[in-house]
């Protein structure tokens, strides 16, 4: 069994926001799953299982504020009896890359962002894989107001192919695929 995080926060205030972006990102997952019905568990949405054996997997968003996205991942990790933090997939926004560009990571600090210190504090480890969705940095004004405004207009035609290639790159995951061979082909991919 393998799970699919995707960090947000809940309302339509931020729906669109660039720090719900790993939001988008399980949207345009589950329209390839053709999947619409969810469970409200583990203080998230849970949709899922899919697929079969060492294939199955569930697909989750938090329903907890970013900050303590991992009361949610601890829930689920807990009740979906997963042993391995290898078998979650973290999908979250980082103002740190532009818009255009991922990172695939098996491991390692939360680099700043709140949700996946959540979740690194609750699991007691950073052996977490995460994919870093870039957002870009605001040239002027604070980051907090930056990473809750919504993407612009003029960046939705790129945000639509970042959220295409992120799917693949899950489906990849899921899939089984190594997580250096998902780095190789995603890290140094500029789609802007």
């Amino acid at each position: 069994m393998r799970l699919v995080v995707g960090l947000g926060n809940p309302g339509p205030r931020y729906a669109f926001s660039r720090h719900n972006v790993g939001w988008l990102v399980v949207d345009a997952l589950l329209e390839t799953l053709e999947s619409r019905r969810s469970l409200s568990r583990y203080h998230g949405l849970l949709w899922g299982p899919f697929g079969e054996g060492e294939r199955s997997f569930c697909v989750l968003k938090p329903v907890t504020y970013m900050n303590v996205s991992g009361r949610s991942v601890a829930a689920a990790w807990r009740g979906l009896n997963l042993t391995d933090p290898a078998q979650i997939l973290v999908l979250f926004d980082d103002v740190h890359l532009p818009l255009g560009r991922l990172r695939l990571r098996p491991k390692g600090s939360a680099g700043g962002q709140n949700g996946m210190a959540s979740i690194i504090g609750a699991l007691g480890t950073d052996q977490i894989p995460r994919l870093r969705v870039g957002v870009g940095e605001p040239s002027r004004g604070e980051l907090a107001d930056w990473v809750l405004s919504e993407f612009s207009r003029s960046e939705r035609p790129l945000l639509d192919k970042v959220l295409e290639v992120a799917v693949e790159a899950v489906h990849r995951w899921i899939e089984g695929e190594a997580m250096d061979r998902l780095a190789a082909a995603y890290n140094g991919m500029s789609l802007s």
